[in-house]
């Protein structure tokens, strides 16, 4: 009975919905016609019994006085027809389902496979506004909740309708007088239904709240449960817990025992409808104004007709969970989307890597810069190391390089060509990168290695793995290239993830390449045997390298020190300790005792 998950817009989603279920006129209307079909068929059935107890019941009057008995062809022929007719009705409910899931799973299918569309068009930006788990949502929960929604919430609203109408109808062409008495215990339903749906509603807010806390705790311990260990703080942990807990249970079993105390009321309130009815119709059988065995069919439309009414607010809060799963789906497809600028082709394979920045101006927020005025000036085969102290704009420079955002003022070009002129997919085709943060997916070892070069040989994965001195671990595993890497890579430690990562992009042989710290999870040996293997790769190729660990990029060609989002020096490893500047405080503050 409750719906805690609203959509701001509810008219104008179910309009973007309808949209969708355009395509599926025909089929909708089929659904329509079969669900009447169903409903139809379903409520004649009690009628027609009520004559078969009527027949019984005459039989044996007659029997008694001395009369035929009981006519059982009658009776078999009143029965084939009532089972024929519950066929007919679970025939259409059937088919009716099953068009109405047929169409459902298409409407998610196709706004899936719009929403992985999307994903690639929509600017970095979004999803570094956003938790994993918020799009991830999006695509996986809301779609599902959407899917199930429709198919239920569209054949109840009709059959609902259909059925409320029908019993209505048929207790009407029964008995009015037994119909108006059946109609007024209606009101003090749904007085008491009120009166718990509105104390329990409280409860069950509460009840989410503190479930999303006791979650929120669960998870927050789990993922730290090495530091709780270590500071002995596991007593305290368990008091937090105890607390939500007890909170949680306290909300939980009041939401439920209200919640609970829905089906006594309502069967309650049915068995004075058939006490009620018991007695009038009996009354109206003696008097000779009711078929006995209309007293059979009449209970039995009393106990269908509250099902309609508990479907129809159902249906309400389906269809306030279908418009808000629905409205963050339409959010998502409607988000703005990454400007292709290219103008013309550009052969790929004759790009040599020089890159320029011209007066580069940047700022996530537009009120405050991060990238101020800009410049620098690489040919190719150099090796360009940015260093400077946290937040000094370095990841921005290279994020700006692959488009992931663009310059607010100022021109970056690969070639004397502005990077706004290549199409996206080309522009990052030249780049090979290795993030501080590594990325490994399901599957072999070898698929995690070749995922920049699809088609390579095994000979080539092998070759680039011993470049990245990964290869003799790779072996002395059960399946060596062909071992399965699980999803989380948590059967292969940080160090030797990098490895394949740097194996990866050796294998992609790029133009320009751009290092983000890609040494960080070694230790100091397998260090220095991947600085011999970038060397070799960074011969006659143009490299951006992003250090913190300023020992590592003493041999580049050029070294540009930021600050608050400048360049305030740059020059050799050697020059700029002559300099005796901001680099040389840099440089000594990490080898300071």
């Amino acid at each position: 009975m409750m719906s805690l998950d609203k959509a701001s817009d509810f008219k104008g989603t179910m309009v973007k919905l309808f949209h969708y279920l355009k395509g599926y006129k025909l089929g909708i209307l089929f659904v329509l016609l079969f669900a009447i079909g169903s409903s139809v068929f379903s409520i004649i059935g009690p009628k027609i019994l009520g004559k078969a107890t009527t027949e019984i019941s005459n039989g044996l009057i007659s029997k008694l006085t001395g009369g035929s008995g009981i006519d059982f062809d009658k009776i078999k022929t009143i029965l084939l027809t009532l089972l024929v007719l519950y066929l007919i009705s679970m025939s259409f409910s059937i088919i009716q389902s099953l068009i109405m899931s047929d169409i459902t799973q298409k409407i998610s299918y196709k706004l899936r496979k719009e929403l992985a569309e999307k994903m690639n068009k929509v600017p970095l930006k979004y999803f570094e506004s956003r938790t994993h788990g918020e799009v991830l949502s999006i695509i996986t929960n809301d779609i599902d909740t959407l899917s199930n929604n429709l198919s239920q919430s569209m054949s109840q609203v009709i059959s609902s309708i259909v059925t409320l109408i029908g019993i209505i109808v048929m207790m009407l062409s029964i008995s009015p007088i037994l119909t108006g008495a059946s109609l007024l215990i209606l009101p003090l339903s749904f007085l008491l239904i009120m009166i718990v749906v509105k104390k329990s509603q409280k409860y069950f807010v509460q009840q989410q709240e503190y479930l999303a806390e006791v979650n929120s705790q669960v998870e927050e311990i789990y993922s730290g449960h090495v530091i709780v260990k270590t500071f002995n703080r596991e007593k305290e942990a368990e008091k937090e817990f105890e607390d939500a807990n007890q909170t949680l249970y306290n909300s939980a079993w009041k939401s439920q025992f209200l919640s609970g105390m829905m089906h006594p009321i309502m069967s309650f309130i049915g068995n004075l409808g058939y006490v009620m009815i018991s007695i009038l119709g009996g009354y109206l059988t003696i008097k000779g104004k009711l078929e006995i065995g209309y007293i059979l069919s009449f209970s039995q439309y009393i106990r269908q007709f509250n099902q309609p009414i508990t479907q129809t607010a159902q249906i309400a809060n389906l269809l306030q969970s279908t418009a808000a799963a629905a409205e963050r789906v339409f959010e998502f497809l409607e988000l703005e989307e990454e400007q292709e600028t290219a103008k013309g082709e550009v052969d790929l394979a004759k790009i040599k890597g020089n890159v320029e920045f011209k007066n580069v101006e940047f700022g996530y927020d537009p009120k405050k810069k991060i990238i101020k005025n800009f410049s620098a000036s690489v040919k190719k085969g150099q090796k360009i190391a940015i260093v400077g102290p946290t937040g000094a704009g370095k990841t921005t420079i290279v994020k700006l390089l692959m488009r992931f955002y663009d310059v607010d003022k100022g021109e970056i070009l690969v070639d004397g060509k502005n990077i706004k002129d290549y199409t996206r997919k080309d522009l990052r085709s030249l780049f090979g990168m290795v993030l501080q943060d590594t990325w490994l997916f399901s599957g072999t070892i070898a698929d995690n290695i070749k995922y920049g070069k699809l088609d390579a040989t095994q000979e080539e994965i092998e070759e680039v793995s011993k470049l990245s001195h990964i290869d003799h671990f790779i072996k002395t595993l059960p399946d060596s290239y062909q071992m399965e890497v699980n999803e989380e890579a948590s059967n292969i430690s940080e160090g030797q993830k990098q490895l394949l990562t740097i194996a990866r992009v050796i294998l992609k042989d790029p133009k320009i390449l751009i290092l983000d710290e890609a040494t960080s999870s070694v230790d100091t040996r397998l260090e220095l045997l991947i600085q011999q293997a970038m060397d070799h790769l960074m011969e006659n190729r143009t490299s951006f390298i992003i250090a913190h660990r300023l020992s590592t990029i003493r041999n580049a060609d050029l070294i540009l020190v930021m600050k608050d989002g400048d360049i305030v020096e740059q020059g050799t490893h050697q020059e700029l300790l002559v300099k005796k500047g901001f680099y040389e405080k840099l440089y000594n503050s990490q080898f300071e005792d």
